[in-house]
């Protein structure tokens, strides 16, 4: 049986790199040879227990790659064509997906979200893609993979903060943390023409960055404290719109106390534990706030939309990779990204 190298989820506190048998595919799945991938965040959670996989399980959610195999009921595609797919790969025909809501595919809460989570995920040599009809994107002449790489999450999600806050023309925003994801949301804001975007943040080179994607002002918590700092800019006011991208009690209560009546509080973090609700910031549920959350959009029109921006140039990307890896060497790159030394934003692995 042939095989590949592959990173397994082993026990918490346990990822490791091991000799798996090259996945087989079915009519509507395609295989990719992985490229490029990167470690997330979510994949973090999942090496420290606070989000439950299966042991065994391969880990990863973020594809680049060329096609090795197509299944038979797949069209439009050639093997050997470089392609993405989303972290999330709805079917493109249930319920949710046909209602619009394709990150909760099949009925279940984040049913969308297969790779890395209830399959195999791509830190590995191959990688198989389900309903790939509706999840591969071909990567446009001239893009290399460190380009595209943000796309599949990362990007998606930040925007999809962005998108889901309904911002508008004129619009104040606060974006609470920024890490990939929140640098994302950042980016995203910019796009949709907010006119004072608010960055808050410990680490001063993430800050820098920040500004480099669009942000106006930067505060630093450390320093600060954020809240009243936020409230001092506005007048009083409160944003229109503010993105928690931690995953924290304090960041989404700060979000929460940043708000003006009737805001929105669009929250991309993952939660460990319990969250609660500050009766005095949400107004005892009387301030027509709003609070809505985005699980990473996906599907392949989605992944063309955000290449699309990459490649008009409106959107660069690439500076937040900040360190490379061989597959060989990813437990290596765990350590380094699960502890955030040497100003690690995004690592990219070369299988």
């Amino acid at each position: 049986m042939s095989t590949m190298r592959a990173a397994v989820f082993v026990e918490p506190g346990k990822i490791e790199l091991q000799q798996r048998p090259i996945p087989d595919i079915g009519p509507t799945d395609a295989l990719l040879r992985v490229t490029t991938t990167t470690i997330c965040g979510t994949d973090v959670h999942i090496l420290k227990g606070e989000y439950p996989v299966r042991p065994g399980l391969i880990v990863g959610h973020e594809p680049v790659g060329i096609i090795e195999k197509l299944g038979s009921a797949v069209t439009g595609y050639e093997i050997g064509q470089r392609v993405i797919a989303g972290a999330i790969t709805p079917c493109g025909q249930c319920h949710p997906c046909l209602d619009g809501h394709s990150s909760q595919c099949g009925g279940q809460a984040m049913g969308g979200w297969q790779l890395g989570n209830s399959i195999d995920g791509c830190q590995a040599e191959y990688v198989r893609i389900p309903n790939a009809q509706a999840n591969l994107t071909p990567v446009p002449d001239g893009l290399s993979d460190e380009q595209v790489l943000m796309c599949p999450d990362i990007m998606s999600t930040g925007f999809g903060g962005a998108e889901s806050g309904h911002i508008r023309i004129g619009d104040t925003v606060a974006i609470f943390a920024q890490g990939p994801i929140g640098l994302c949301a950042t980016a995203g804001a910019k796009l949709m023409s907010a006119t004072r975007i608010i960055v808050v943040d410990g680490v001063p080179e993430r800050l820098a960055v920040a500004r480099q994607l669009g942000a106006d002002i930067t505060i630093n918590f450390r320093e600060q404290d954020p809240v009243q700092r936020i409230q001092e800019i506005t007048g009083g006011a409160g944003v229109d719109v503010a993105i928690e991208a931690l995953g924290t009690q304090q960041t989404f209560e700060s979000c929460l106390r940043s708000l003006k009546p009737g805001g929105t509080l669009s929250s991309l973090g993952v939660y460990s534990g319990k969250l609660s609700m500050p009766l005095d910031a949400f107004a005892a549920g009387l301030g027509d706030h709003k609070i809505i959350t985005t699980l990473c959009p996906g599907g392949k029109e989605r992944m063309r939309r955000l290449m699309a921006v990459v490649a008009s140039g409106r959107v660069d990307l690439t500076p937040m990779v900040t360190h490379r890896f061989a597959l060989d060497d990813i437990v290596e790159a765990y350590d380094l990204f699960s502890h955030q030394r040497d100003g690690v934003l995004k690592v990219a692995i070369t299988p």
